[in-house]
């Protein structure tokens, strides 16, 4: 991709049938009111409805990820199980796993008493990781990071709306335990802002008013004046494409999301990149 002007990526087609069963799966899971439902007032992370956003990733993960029911799944940043609650529809039983991860305890600990009992392939684990708006007493560093996992574990990775708020050295850091993680062949869906110079130069006053980002020195960050500057990060257009290249991830498709002011059916840009690592 280039450094200077993003170009969108189309997934290839869901076939005809497959589509008419995930679409099926999606209307279920909405209608579904047995499923656990956090109280609204502690839903820390994420704007709108906490099930149709989970139930709208689980789409993108099956439709442009490729994830199958029988993947190991890791979900970085799961918060309080906003796409693990659909997820325990879709992964299966007995050869599905997950593992969320998350610094704020809070989440971790709603996830352990009303998802696990009822799937026990589901597990969730606080690491104490330092963040400046989440977590700012943590004791683990997120330039230190190393995550409790076996190499090539995973399947398939999750990082929705963490890289939009974590400092590009982090970022780094991240992608590498997931190049690390997973297997070969295993995919990591990750969401972002990338500022191209569409974004930057926001023509025709389309983008997201929130997100008139400028640039932070002389590094590819981009922060939101008058916010905390891990409020929402971008990164110039270029930096995560070497960022999973270096981690060893091969990016196979970049969706462009609606914030910038053009069509999309996701809000935050898409990254689905694949390892190229060995081991199994």
């Amino acid at each position: 991709m280039s450094e200077t002007a993003l170009s969108p990526t189309t997934e290839p087609a869901v076939p005809s049938a497959r589509e008419e069963r995930v679409q099926w799966l999606l209307e279920t899971i909405e209608r579904n009111r047995f499923l656990p439902h956090p109280d609204p007032n502690s839903v820390f992370v994420g704007d709108g409805d906490f099930r149709a956003v989970g139930t709208e990733f689980l789409g993108h993960f099956i439709r442009m990820g490729g994830l199958q029911p029988q993947s190991r799944v890791l979900d970085i940043g799961c918060g309080i199980g906003r796409m693990a609650v659909p997820l325990t529809q879709y992964l299966d039983l007995e050869k599905g796993r997950y593992s969320g991860i998350d610094p704020v305890e809070g989440g971790i600990g709603w996830c352990r008493r009303f998802i696990t009992p009822a799937y026990p392939n589901f597990t969730f684990q606080r690491i104490d990781i330092e963040h400046d708006l989440y977590n700012p007493k943590g004791k683990v560093s997120g330039k230190a990071l190393r995550l409790p996992y076996a190499d090539r574990h995973f399947d398939f990775a999750i990082m929705t709306s963490v890289v939009t708020h974590l400092p590009a050295d982090e970022v780094l850091v991240y992608l590498s335990e997931v190049g690390r993680l997973l297997k070969a062949g295993g995919r990591l869906f990750m969401t972002a802002f990338v500022v191209d110079q569409v974004a930057a130069a926001n023509e025709g006053g389309r983008r997201d008013p929130r997100l008139a980002f400028e640039r932070h020195g002389d590094g590819p960050c981009w922060f939101v004046p008058d916010l905390p500057p891990l409020a929402a990060v971008g990164f110039d257009d270029g930096f995560l494409d070497r960022a999973l290249e270096r981690a060893g991830l091969a990016t196979v498709l970049i969706s462009l999301g609606h914030w910038r002011g053009q069509a999309a059916d996701h809000y935050q840009d898409v990254f689905v990149a694949e390892c190229r690592g060995g081991g199994g």
